[in-house]
């Protein structure tokens, strides 16, 4: 795998925020029986950490944060009680490996966020826009294509989904949606998205909305000037659903414009606390993760560079 360039290289501080939950959930999958010498589960933990080691080597960051879902959003319940309400609970022995993660993160030297009450997504764009302000780039690791309104010339996304190991920028973004990621939350709104519950117009899909904003720039000017749409029956579909299209738009914008009191400096890449980080490998039975922390000791290489060659999930 082809790293990117250092921050040394560019001149400039790269933080790299990690959507936790999602990246829990896709180790815990990936590898479906792994347990410690007691026979607790540490599939999760151990993908994760493989996974974690492998974005590290990829971007190279001076940064690194983990962020957590402490919860709905209450906004986005009040206007849609249905507002993710069809997912299916979080497997246990997936649950029971979360504080263990979050042990793993501490001993690694890396940050870990989560506030009771805010979604990811949002602690997310915080973090992205507090960063791009204090004059750093931004890589977004998650394949949840909500953050693709985020992404800008100083913010890139690591879609685990593409197996190119691209970061992707606004020209990635708009050979997947036909749109601008400026344009990213209208597209969404037009569509909406069975992930998160939120229901779309009838008779519009991704194809039908990317033309859309092609020819109209964007929902605004699109019903200012409904009477142009071609199709009657679409055109009827639109006028019917203006006030869920509406209402979708404050669903998917990510909001941004909350406080979060973690500095850029308490985000710095730390070194590991290797004394804590041998007795978890070794509770978890995780001789070749303790093998390459000695190594990495050893020759005073980061652990992820050795991960760059021996991961095998991403």
């Amino acid at each position: 795998m082809q790293s990117s360039p250092t921050s040394e290289s560019t001149g400039r501080r790269r933080l790299l925020i990690v959507d936790g939950h999602a990246f829990a959930y896709r180790a815990f999958f990936a590898i479906r029986s792994l347990s410690s010498p007691d026979g607790t589960a540490t599939n999760a933990i151990y993908g994760f950490i493989r996974m974690l080691g492998r974005m590290q080597a990829k971007v190279r960051p001076t940064h690194l944060i983990v962020v957590w879902d402490g919860g709905l959003a209450k906004e986005r319940t009040t206007l849609l009680p249905e507002y993710k309400a069809q997912r299916p609970a979080m497997p246990r022995d997936l649950e029971a490996q979360l504080d263990q993660i979050v042990d793993y993160l501490r001993a690694a030297g890396i940050c870990s966020l989560m506030r009771n009450g805010c979604e990811a997504d949002d602690d997310i764009a915080v973090l992205t826009r507090q960063a791009v302000a204090g004059g750093s780039e931004v890589v977004i690791a998650s394949s949840d294509k909500d953050f693709m309104q985020l992404v800008a010339p100083e913010v890139q996304l690591l879609n685990p989904n593409d197996k190119t190991d691209t970061l992707w920028g606004a020209k990635e973004v708009k050979t997947k949606t036909g749109v601008e990621p400026t344009q990213i939350v209208d597209w969404l709104s037009l569509i909406g998205d069975a992930v998160d519950n939120i229901p779309g117009v009838q008779g519009v899909g991704a194809k039908t909305a990317a033309d859309l904003l092609r020819q109209f720039g964007s929902i605004d000017s699109l019903y200012r000037r409904l009477e142009e749409v071609g199709s009657e029956r679409l055109r009827s579909n639109l006028k019917a659903s203006e006030a869920l299209v509406r209402r979708n738009q404050q669903l998917v914008r990510l909001n941004c414009e909350m406080t979060c009191e973690v500095s850029l400096e308490e985000l710095a890449c730390k070194p590991v606390d290797a004394p804590v980080l041998r007795q978890l490998y070794a509770r978890w039975g995780f001789k070749t993760l303790l093998r390459e922390l000695e190594q990495s000791l050893q020759t005073n290489l980061p652990v992820g560079e050795l991960f760059h060659e021996t991961a095998a999930i991403c």
